[in-house]
């Protein structure tokens, strides 16, 4: 494998001068530059990061645990923290934890053994019990995505309780009584403040929680399409609709076209969370949808901070979401 030392004699430069080079550490002649990288080109050199990261006491390396690669929202956030960890000099670990405490355990530790230095994590129910205290107890620093627990770490997330008052108090405002939910996974966070913004929302109109219209889509495509085929096909279905999530979004949209209903003729329908293209739906969807890339950004930002050495009270973030009328509602 071709060493510093054969970069420097094909350059005719002193190592030290292919170091700074390669590091940045000091202004060398364009024209000298100019030699060092066509000799580094020539004979395939590439520098020993691992050897680098040991000396450093560093591996420039992120863990990202998270669920449901599959969730075009997920995987939006996951764009987001990889390209500002890029910019800082940092590669992303990635791992699905699928939302379960005993997966999302193998990924942390896995993580944890290849000595990353930092971590970010979508908690799954539970983490506050067992995941998040070994991290802690390793010493790694560590930042809450998308999910917030009360713990003291920092951590970001969308403002959820508010948000699904809003999209519930829009169906309200619209004259709807009778309006279902399909909520997401049993016990996380996230779950827990939208179906508590929906509830509140009928509290406040005097209308009395009717559990028969509270579906569990556990975030998933096909629980959620089964379960909104089953309501819409009897005989006292809800005028209205809300789903928290796009996952459950596209499982509750093919329940209702699979049953031959109309949006929003039939049922008025709302959904927690965007589509990059929502516009091209029919009908267009009306949405609250989340600001991935300040959540993501903030995030890794925040995480960067710690692994810096940072030592401020820990930081708990709410990024806004916005409402967006479409007509997926039936009030355009």
């Amino acid at each position: 494998m071709p060493t510093m030392d054969d970069v420097a004699r094909l350059a005719g430069v002193s190592v030290s001068t292919v170091s700074h080079v390669l590091n940045g550490t000091r202004n060398v002649n364009p024209a000298t530059r100019e030699r060092v990288d066509a000799a580094i080109v020539e004979i395939g050199y590439r520098r020993n990061v691992v050897a680098r990261s040991l000396a450093a006491g560093r591996t420039h390396t992120v863990g990202l645990s998270i669920a449901a690669l599959t969730n075009p929202y997920f995987g939006s956030l996951v764009h987001a923290v990889e390209e500002r960890l890029s910019e800082a000099g940092y590669v992303l670990i990635l791992g699905d934890s699928h939302d379960e405490p005993r997966s999302e355990r193998r990924v942390t530790d896995s993580l944890l053994d290849r000595q990353v230095d930092g971590m970010i994590l979508a908690p799954a129910a539970g983490s506050e019990f067992s995941t998040i205290p070994e991290i802690v107890r390793s010493g790694t620093p560590l930042v809450l995505i998308d999910r917030m627990l009360d713990v003291s770490c920092d951590q970001v997330g969308p403002e959820n309780d508010a948000s699904a008052y809003e999209l519930t108090t829009h169906l309200l405002d619209a004259g709807h009584r009778r309006i279902a939910i399909v909520r997401g996974i049993e016990g996380i966070s996230s779950t827990t403040e939208r179906f508590d913004g929906y509830s509140r929302a009928l509290a406040d109109r005097g209308i009395e929680l009717d559990p028969r219209l509270v579906l569990d889509g556990r975030s998933s495509v096909e629980v959620a399409e089964s379960r909104v085929r089953e309501l819409m096909s009897g005989p006292d279905r809800p005028s209205a609709l809300v789903s928290m999530n796009n996952s459950m979004t596209i499982g509750s949209l093919k329940a209702v076209r699979g049953l031959g209903l109309s949006i929003p003729a039939d049922l008025a329908f709302v959904c927690y969370d965007d589509f990059e293209w929502s516009d091209l739906f029919e009908p267009r969807l009306t949405a609250a949808a989340q600001d991935v890339q300040t959540i993501g950004r903030t995030a890794a930002d925040l995480l960067l901070n710690r692994i810096e050495g940072s030592e401020e009270t820990p930081r708990s973030i709410r990024v806004p979401t916005t409402f967006t009328h479409r007509n997926s509602c039936g009030c355009t």
